[in-house]
């Protein structure tokens, strides 16, 4: 839930009488389309929330749901699948329907990716980037968010945290800061702000075990944060019945972090926003009060 700070200093950035824009959101029942949605709304834009199974359908896998769901769209909140087959079409499709801008969800680092890891994004921003319409792309350091919402909130419950990671650091996002600048850069009249690729990210790095002693200070228990080789994290994901597909996904991003592409705080936020990023303890705090860690 954003708090009312966040909410406001939105509203300030992005609102106006009338944007003038439909926009469809994908993923909309993610992390960050779940928060955009609102944000749009409250900016005067008319939203279509887009998922697979919500009322405007929408399934990278069945072409057939891509046409209904741009009807009336002028611009897209683009988080693409990991294949990256379909989505030139689909952009393509949009540009064809009356889309004039996208906005596409990336990832920081992306350029030193394997083929393992990101394919899909690295799809999405040439595909935008080629259309002929208005886009930027926002490219983001790990969520805050994976620690209390999905991806490493079971093993933090459990516990322990096992992770092939060492002393590299991350400066994790805030997936409200996320949504803040995806909101302005879909609604904003500054053609400045277009045509740009943004790296977004917290205020500053810290360690996945300095990340694990603030979540358990805060929680007031105990939580270990144990360092595994690649190997050992692979075994343990396969193991706990994570696909391989998966388990070599996540072991090219750990591999992406150690090199060190993410590790040291970008000015996205403040690009777009002309306000800092939320930091992690800001984040660890509002979280704890939650229980989500008990």
């Amino acid at each position: 839930m954003t708090t009312d700070t966040t909410t406001q200093t939105t509203a300030t950035t992005t609102r106006q009488e009338d944007t003038g824009r439909e926009i469809l959101v994908l993923a909309a029942t993610g992390k960050t389309g779940r928060r955009l949605v609102p944000r749009l709304r409250l900016a005067g834009a008319t939203v279509r929330a887009a998922s697979r199974s919500g009322a405007v359908r929408f399934d990278w896998t069945d072409p057939a749901t891509w046409g209904p769901a741009l009807a009336g769209a002028s611009a897209v909140y683009l988080v693409a699948p990991d294949d990256p087959a379909p989505v030139a079409g689909f952009v393509r499709l949009a540009t064809e329907s009356g889309v004039s801008r996208f906005v596409v969800l990336s990832g920081r680092g992306l350029d030193h990716s394997g083929p393992d890891f990101g394919q899909g994004m690295a799809a999405a921003e040439r595909a935008a980037r080629d259309s002929g319409a208005e886009w930027a792309v926002i490219r983001a350091n790990n969520f805050n968010q994976n620690f209390d919402e999905d991806l490493w909130l079971k093993p933090l419950r459990d516990g322990r945290l096992a992770l092939p990671i060492g002393a590299v650091t991350e400066a994790f996002v805030d997936a409200d800061d996320v949504a803040d600048v995806a909101a302005a850069l879909l609604t904003t009249d500054e053609a400045r702000l277009l045509g740009e690729v943004y790296e977004v990210s917290g205020p500053r790095g810290i360690t996945f075990g300095e990340a694990v002693t603030t979540m358990a200070r805060a929680a007031g228990r105990s939580i270990d944060y144990v360092e595994l080789t690649p190997e050992e994290y692979r075994a343990e994901l396969l193991a706990e019945g994570y696909p391989e597909v998966a388990a070599d996904a996540l072991g090219t991003l750990f591999a992406l972090h150690r090199e060190g592409h993410t590790a040291e705080p970008a000015d996205g936020v403040r690009q777009v926003l002309g306000r800092a990023p939320v930091d992690f303890d800001t984040y660890v705090a509002r979280a704890a009060a939650t229980g989500v860690w008990n």
